[in-house]
């Protein structure tokens, strides 16, 4: 057999193999419709967490949420990404999740509305989906949050008590809101506006994204159009925000005014022993991880929810959704031990560094 002619056999056997692999691999991919890796047998939780800023998501959520699926389900794989505040992405990683024929996915959204048509592709392909912290528009099988109304009305509750008798319809509070793409933030508003109205004037209201850098433009504008010395208290929806505004109010010179926060983070603690915020409140993470794993598993394996998820809530998207809704907690200098110390969130250690260890003798946490 001349060259030329070897050559020939050699390419027409190529193309056989490659078509017999092609069609033993088209025949195994039955599930791909559903975008299935594994098959109908796949056990893998998806975690889809927002943004890296807030310390609570990497540091608390994801590794409570992890270990209590593994408790639950040994063999169940939990698969993660995290949107990095991008709502573009995280469609993106919802789409890759499915994909990969992930059956459950536990999603606190970037933009609860931008995310309702990811959830439906979704749902519409088999997959289950729990709303986790913040509650997405779609039609999610389950959400769990906190109440959180209460949440802001415990901020502007604390920053009344902060402010005592300096309480009065002529004090003027500026409010730093949450991202409207977040459906909590209009919430946690709604809350402290149903404490804070009429009590004190609102003379400053504006969104700061949760950025602390937002909310540090935001508070010096404030400062320019009221006047330092007529600021009386500031509201910051969570704590991230509540660190920039601290950092321009330190370098506009304005000290000893009520600051509000939210999230319990390592920072603000520290910031309330040395009186440079007046209150947080703690959502504890586990009890709210260890519920979306149980909710999740129990999806995944067919279970029933209603014991886990005893109320109900209409989203965005006018979906009612069974929900599971836990206590938030006010934490000032007086509770602390009894709040993120007790439940070990922190230690003493950690929270009273060189930096703060005069303050934190004199608060009483030793």
């Amino acid at each position: 057999m001349n060259a030329t002619m070897r050559r020939v056999v050699i390419g027409a056997t190529a193309v056989s193999l490659a078509l017999s692999v092609a069609a033993c691999g088209k025949a195994g991919d039955d599930d791909s419709d559903s975008g299935s890796t594994s098959g109908s047998d796949s056990k893998s939780i998806g975690l889809l967490l927002p943004d890296t800023v807030t310390a609570r998501y990497e540091k608390f959520d994801k590794p409570y949420f992890e270990a209590k699926v593994k408790e639950l389900c040994s063999d169940c794989d939990v698969q993660y990404a995290n949107a990095a505040a991008d709502p573009t992405k995280q469609a993106q990683q919802m789409s890759t999740m499915v994909t990969k024929g992930v059956k459950v996915i536990v999603v606190s959204a970037q933009d609860s509305a931008a995310i309702k048509s990811s959830i439906q592709s979704a749902v519409d392909k088999g997959v289950k989906v729990v709303a986790y912290d913040r509650l997405a528009q779609g039609p999610v099988s389950a959400y769990v949050s906190f109440d959180n109304v209460k949440v802001g009305e415990l901020q502007g509750q604390a920053l009344l008590d902060a402010l005592g008798d300096k309480a009065t319809t002529k004090s003027k509070v500026v409010m730093i809101n949450g991202d409207d793409a977040d459906p909590n933030a209009g919430q946690f508003k709604e809350g402290a506006h149903k404490v804070l109205d009429g009590k004190v004037d609102i003379a400053y209201e504006q969104s700061g994204l949760w950025k602390d850098t937002v909310a540090a433009q935001k508070m010096s504008a404030a400062i320019t159009q009221l006047g330092a010395k007529n600021i009386a208290g500031v509201y910051a929806a969570n704590d991230g925000m509540a660190g920039g505004i601290a950092n321009t109010l330190k370098g506009a010179k304005i000290s000893n005014i009520p600051l509000t926060g939210q999230d319990a983070e390592l920072a603000a603690i520290q910031r309330i022993v040395a009186g440079t915020q007046s209150a947080t409140v703690y959502k504890a993470y586990k009890p709210e991880a260890d519920t979306a794993a149980e909710l999740a598993v129990n999806l995944l394996e067919g279970k029933d929810i209603k014991s886990l998820a005893d109320t109900e809530v209409t989203s965005g998207s006018g979906d009612k959704v069974p929900a599971k809704l836990l206590t938030p907690v006010s934490v000032t200098k007086e509770n602390i031990a009894d709040t993120v110390v007790k439940d070990k969130l922190f230690t003493v250690a950690d929270i009273c560094t060189a930096e703060y260890a005069e303050a934190c003798k004199k608060a009483g946490l030793e």
